[in-house]
């Protein structure tokens, strides 16, 4: 069993320490967090052993969660790389894209692996249809939740709309070509609600929208490509797949034909997969024990995680436009 370790003990960090302590892949060893009366009230609530500082905790271990604020991300995996420890980083992976490319070499430079907490790619519905999505040209998607002060200290698209910009990059194989987005703060001091429209080289084009305003909370993706049509529901954790193919020359009583003004005609059929249920934090953190046992690449990379960010910038820097 691997050592973990997490740094961070607020909402998520908990959360990261109940599921740590409960796999079977690691061996929860402590925590640390600056707020002295905080660690104290983890330490006696849950009887997690608190340590006094990050370095005692990072010798302890051989993974590094970290679940601190974003801006602390950089300093805490560069001390945990040169440490010779791998690192799990809650998304964003950091607080800039220069910060992210230096995690990036310093990781390879002292040969540890690294993930990034994109938690969504361990969604069960995403997981179920992901290898049905190829080649989409049409993407939209709408994250939209309540308010909620915790977050709010950065822009709508670092705090939500990252989740699926990670997705999109994920399942779309090009380059991007071009960004437009508008933002508006509302309540905070960053754009609270946003949009974006993504277009790749390959003509694949997505219009993602976030919201930290709405009175709905909504998680949903649809993915529109040749004879599919396919729908992602995170939040209630189901899926559709929706398929056209050639109609039969005499089509049954229940199936659905279209016809085209050229004559063609098609038959309209779901296609829709089991969706197993699952913890997507564990299973994120198990697969990246796997990936350290195996030494086989993780499934979000601190590549993967710096795209995205650099992409959210790019967003962002649309928004002055």
């Amino acid at each position: 069993m691997l050592k973990i370790g997490i740094l961070g003990a607020g909402h998520l960090g908990k959360i990261h320490l109940k599921l740590a302590n409960q796999s079977n892949k690691y061996e929860l060893i402590g925590f640390y967090d600056p707020n002295s009366e905080n660690a104290k009230k983890v330490e006696a609530e849950f009887g997690y052993k608190s340590f006094d500082t990050i370095s005692e905790l990072i010798d302890a271990v051989d993974v590094v969660d970290i679940v601190t604020p974003t801006l602390s991300h950089y300093e805490c995996a560069k001390e945990a790389i040169k440490t010779g420890k791998h690192i799990f980083l809650e998304k964003p992976i950091a607080n800039s894209v220069e910060e992210a490319e230096e995690i990036i070499q310093l990781a390879k430079e002292y040969n540890v692996k690294g993930q990034v907490g994109h938690v969504e790619r361990f969604n069960p519905a995403f997981k179920s249809v992901k290898d049905k999505i190829q080649n989409p040209m049409f993407i939209e998607t709408h994250r939209l939740a309540e308010f909620n002060p915790r977050g709010t200290d950065v822009p709508v698209v670092l705090d939500l709309m990252i989740h699926d910009i990670d997705a999109i990059l994920s399942v779309v194989k090009s380059k991007v070509k071009e960004i437009h987005a508008s933002g508006v703060a509302v309540i905070s001091d960053s754009p609270d609600i946003a949009n974006a429209r993504i277009e790749f080289e390959n003509g694949c084009v997505a219009n993602i929208t976030s919201s930290r305003i709405s009175l709905k909370n909504m998680r949903k993706s649809r993915f529109f490509q040749k004879d599919a049509y396919i729908s992602v529901d995170y939040l209630e954790k189901n899926c559709e797949v929706v398929k056209m193919k050639d109609a039969p020359e005499k089509p049954g009583e229940w199936d659905m034909i279209l016809q085209n003004a050229e004559g063609v005609r098609k038959q309209i059929y779901f296609d829709n997969p089991d969706v197993p249920p699952n913890n997507a934090i564990l299973d994120e953190l198990e697969s990246f024990a796997n990936a350290i046992n195996n030494n086989t690449t993780p499934i979000v990379t601190l590549e993967d995680g710096t795209e995205a960010l650099r992409i959210a910038y790019q967003i962002i820097d649309a928004f002055k436009k």
